[in-house]
């Protein structure tokens, strides 16, 4: 009985010191201004068969919004081998620079939006020593045509790379020697801006993209979809993030963070245009829509990119201006 006692002041003194640790990690003050951003993209648009120009001088005119994240989705931007398209980005980008606004650009073969990697069809047979190549080529070749306007931010390389368990079979293995080579690139192409690379925050460790690159950047998804029991919503609290980026900054050292992916439309199996309306309003009403923004208004972060703009504007269109007004008030205070 005694040696039972013992094991269970045992249990109970870690439990007490990993619940202090916890608290003392998660003790950050709230910034006393949050700077909201949203992340566009042309497929995403093409996706729910919106007319994308419309949707993205919306977003910049009725929103308001002057924080970008771009994407140079491979597809778009090299349809055919040594052939690059750049002329919808550069019409996002220009637009963007015209109301002062600033982008931070993503390269990379994984990017932004299902299926998470993107490669052209001519790219998807080759083999990965030779997709390799035409990666770096692809990848310097946006990183040239960009670094020249001003308002270029930052350069995302990839997204969520180490995320090796999320689109494993679009993705395959992880090549992180293949990945320090294409950020050791765009620091050699452009030395004069930070890289930005990115983790999720529900699922990421977060270790070895914080050290990374220069800017760190994570995703927060507060309302998820299970097949088999339904919606569930998140276990973690704000302060989970608080103290996970404390705990960065405490083994790794201090470097500005972001939240780079905050996700505002519903968890879907079918694509949008496919799915009922109701479904969709089940999963992302507007009072889950508030809850989020206020969930991670508790997380620390003071920058802040929304998910799902174009989905507001889809909806906006068949009679649910809900969620648009809605970013018009968050807009509105973060110029």
């Amino acid at each position: 009985m005694n040696h039972f006692k013992k094991i269970l002041k045992i249990i109970a003194i870690i439990a007490i010191t990993l619940v202090v640790i916890f608290l003392g990690l998660s003790a950050k003050k709230d910034p006393d201004q949050i700077f909201y951003g949203v992340s566009f993209s042309k497929f995403h648009s093409d996706e729910l068969k919106l007319p994308w120009k419309d949707v993205y001088k919306a977003i910049l005119d009725d929103l308001g919004v002057r924080r970008f994240r771009l994407s140079a989705h491979w597809p778009i931007t090299e349809p055919e081998r040594g052939n690059y398209n750049f002329s919808e980005l550069d019409y996002q980008v220009e637009e963007a620079q015209k109301r002062n606004a600033e982008v931070i650009l993503v390269v990379g073969r994984r990017a932004p939006g299902w299926p998470e990697c993107h490669e052209p069809q001519w790219a998807t047979q080759l083999p990965w020593e030779e997709r390799k190549e035409a990666i770096l080529s692809y990848v310097e070749a946006t990183v040239n045509h960009y670094k020249g306007y001003e308002n270029i931010k930052y350069w995302q390389v990839e997204n969520e790379p180490f995320l090796s368990v999320f689109a494993k079979e679009q993705c395959g293995d992880f090549d992180e020697d293949f990945f320090k080579e294409e950020v050791s690139l765009v620091k050699k192409l452009d030395p004069s801006r930070n890289i930005l690379v990115t983790d999720s925050g529900n699922l990421g460790l977060w270790a070895n993209p914080w050290r990374s690159g220069d800017i760190f950047g994570t995703s927060v998804y507060i309302y998820l979809w299970n097949p088999t029991i339904g919606q569930v919503k998140t276990v973690y609290l704000p302060s989970f993030y608080k103290a996970k980026a404390n705990l960065m900054e405490l083994i790794f050292g201090k470097k500005k963070s972001i939240l780079i992916e905050l996700s505002t439309e519903p968890w879907l199996l079918a694509p949008i245009v496919d799915s009922p309306l109701d479904v969709q309003i089940s999963r992302m009403d507007i009072e889950k829509f508030n809850s989020i923004i206020s969930f991670a208004e508790g997380t620390g972060f003071d920058e802040q990119y929304l998910w799902g703009a174009e989905w507001w504007y889809w909806m906006k269109d068949r009679g649910h201006p809900e969620y648009w007004a809605r970013g018009k008030e968050i807009f509105s205070n973060s110029r």
